[in-house]
């Protein structure tokens, strides 16, 4: 064998290892991506609760295959940095000490809670049926004020602006007492309950504090909406 040939073999073979040990670094490259996704998503899921009724989705996101980060032999750190919200799209800081090296991890979070929502289309001044809702999973931040899971709550309740099909109901859309509506009044002290009946001074949504004329003693007093069509007064 010619020493021009020995060269050129040894060429080829540094060729073919230098390639195996860059091929090794890529999947060991991708393998630490993979675990670093990993890390930040079940960071999210160690803080956030799955409610009983309801659906939780976390996804990290996909990692630049360019980013070049060394194997971490210890368990990786994760934090979330600054004042966020754990809903919707939150960065994680996953980080290894031990290599010198921190990559932030875009998280989606998806946190999904049983809402009432219109069947149909429902118009200002509609009394609300049981055939006119619907129970659906809502995503949690798109929700604002008073929510209800359950259409018990607000059959009967009269709607106070247009709301359309599939939207959820909320506080605000309806008035569980009206204004001049008749009311039951509900009082109660030490096990003694005393229910009479009013008239309602002001709208009120489940909760809400409104003024109520007793029909008996015309007296004004604050009450407390507890269902539709009552209020509740405590001594």
């Amino acid at each position: 064998m010619t020493g021009r040939t020995q060269f050129t073999l040894c060429f080829i073979f540094i060729g073919i290892l230098c390639g195996f040990l860059r091929m090794n670094a890529i999947a060991a490259s991708d393998n630490m991506l993979s675990n670093v996704r990993e890390a930040a998503a079940d960071h999210i899921r160690s803080l956030v609760t799955k409610p009983e009724r309801g659906e939780l989705a976390i996804t990290a996101s996909e990692l630049d295959n360019r980013l070049r980060i060394g194997d971490c032999q210890d368990a990786l750190d994760t934090s979330v940095p600054g004042k966020q919200s754990l809903t919707g799209n939150v960065t994680v800081l996953v980080s290894c000490p031990a290599a010198n090296w921190q990559v932030y991890v875009p998280v989606q979070v998806s946190l999904l809670l049983p809402r009432v929502v219109a069947a149909r289309p429902l118009a200002r001044g509609a009394v609300i049926a049981d055939s006119d809702l619907q129970v659906r999973q809502v995503e949690s931040r798109y929700q604002r004020g008073i929510v209800f899971e359950y259409p018990e709550q607000i059959i009967g309740s009269t709607v106070k602006r247009n709301i359309n099909m599939g939207e959820a109901v909320l506080g605000n859309d309806i008035c569980l007492v009206c204004r001049n509506d008749s009311v039951l009044i509900r009082a109660g002290q030490s096990g003694l309950n005393i229910v009479t009946k009013g008239t309602a001074l002001s709208d009120g949504s489940l909760g809400e504090d409104i003024r109520v004329q007793n029909n008996k003693s015309r007296r004004i007093i604050n009450a407390t909406i507890t269902a539709v069509g009552e209020v509740t007064v405590k001594y």
